[in-house]
């Protein structure tokens, strides 16, 4: 994910205080009003979580639907940010869900972030049909409702916004595109100049800034055999360009490459002496060091490529190195104008297992932990095998399609109709329809 917008105006400045772990900005619910085969479900997100379940259950949905948060949030229009979804726009769409009389169907989400500002809620109704549009979204926040967007003519590509000012007039009303998402744009348009402006602001940031480090990795073994070029040193989510990156871990971030060595010793058959890099041109042309291929130094039996490796200790690898890094390394859209430590990355890893022995699957789980602990970077993975996250130290398993998973969501609310800004639920409740009635 290429940056696309830059960070919004007084980001560094609202975000320069923040410095424990308390005050970064982090996403700490879900919610799916009505998205996909979910319906008022509503996931708790720890610092380590795993879905379990079985097949049909919902889990890689739950990581959809925050991919999907996390790419609005970076500024990418409607349309383009499907990307992540398997099946596209129309597959959002609750399971038999039947379009009103006007043609009308589509889906709501929505998360909690937690930070300085304290819970911000941020929910979001969408209409896939007949046309691609978000027609309605809330922003809440210290028992205000901070922001608030509904379509009042479909003729129009807008939708009717209005923001809490409290000022000379209680809310600030302008139109904004409907194909954007409503809260990435406050920077933009919100002048600071009363408290309750500030507020707005801050919420906005804290929530933007959030979800902007969702990051959804899907290593790809067969794709990181290949042999990568030299300049490509952003880790892609498909990890496909791994040697180049381990090429920079190598000569710029010595103490997490040893990290990341120690690792791997730890999964793979001895001897594993290090971790570096060989030319993959061919030799005597100009193009001899432009491409890397990985190779693990076995010690006295020499480098060993990775392409020798397996499917499982490939992705043990990817996985682990995009553990051990951050934004710095990794190929996504976090802002440039607030500082590291007050940033914190959230990993997305449908299949966390796939490929992986139980003991394999486990280290990894040990090392999330260690990771998350520190703050910078959460992971949200799903599995195949929960007997690989029964007890493990730091790790939250919720189980989907039991009544264990049953008691750990949140009753969605919003089946009724549109509701004034003035009447918005508190923060960890969905919005109304938002003019959406056939959305779920």
């Amino acid at each position: 994910m290429a940056r696309r917008n830059g960070s919004p105006p007084g980001a560094a400045a609202t975000f320069a205080s923040m410095s424990t772990k308390r005050d970064r900005p982090v996403v700490t619910e879900l919610r799916l009003s009505a998205f996909k085969s979910h319906r008022g479900a509503g996931f708790p997100l720890k610092p380590l979580t795993v879905l379990a379940g079985a097949s049909g259950t919902g889990k890689s949905s739950v990581l959809e639907g925050l991919g999907l948060l996390g790419r609005l949030a970076a500024g990418e229009e409607l349309a383009m940010a499907f990307d992540g979804v398997r099946g596209g726009v129309a597959a959002c769409v609750p399971h038999a869900a039947k379009p009103d009389a006007e043609g009308r169907r589509g889906f709501r989400i929505g998360c909690t972030v937690d930070g300085a500002v304290g819970p911000v809620a941020l929910d979001v109704a969408v209409q896939t049909e007949p046309e691609l549009r978000i027609v309605g979204e809330r922003l809440t926040g210290a028992g205000e409702t901070l922001l608030a967007t509904a379509l009042r003519d479909p003729g129009r590509r807008t939708v009717q916004a209005a923001w809490h000012t409290a000022g000379l007039v209680p809310v600030t009303r302008a139109p904004l595109p409907d194909d954007r998402l409503a809260t990435s744009l406050l920077p933009l348009r919100v002048a600071g100049t009363t408290e309750g402006q500030r507020l707005v602001l801050a919420a906005a940031e804290q929530t933007v800034l959030a979800l902007r480090g969702v990051f959804p990795v899907d290593p790809r073994p067969h794709l990181m055999r290949e042999p990568a070029r030299v300049a490509d040193g952003l880790l892609r989510g498909g990890c496909d360009n791994l040697s180049a990156v381990l090429r920079r871990t190598q000569g710029e971030c010595r103490t997490r490459h040893a990290a990341l060595v120690g690792a791997l010793r730890a999964v793979c058959s001895p001897p594993v002496e290090g971790l570096t890099v060989i030319p993959a041109g061919e030799p005597g042309t100009g193009a001899y060091a432009q491409s890397v291929v990985a190779a693990v130094d076995r010690g006295p039996l020499g480098l060993v490529p990775v392409d020798r490796l397996g499917d499982g200790e490939l992705r043990f690898l990817a996985l682990a190195l995009v553990l051990l890094t951050g934004p710095g390394v990794l190929e996504v859209d976090t802002s440039g104008e607030v500082p590291d430590a007050v940033q914190v990355l959230t990993v997305l890893a449908d299949g966390l297992d796939a490929g992986l022995d139980r003991a394999q699957s486990r280290q990894l789980l040990a090392l999330a932990a260690q990771v998350a602990e520190r703050g910078h970077i959460r992971l949200i993975g799903t599995v195949h095998d929960p007997a690989v996250a029964d007890g493990a130290e730091g790790v939250t398993l919720l189980r989907l399609g039991s009544a264990a998973a049953d008691r750990e969501r949140v009753p969605a609310q919003g089946t009724g109709p549109e509701a004034p800004a003035a009447a918005a639920p508190p923060a960890g409740q969905a919005p109304p329809e938002h003019a959406a009635a056939a959305m779920g």
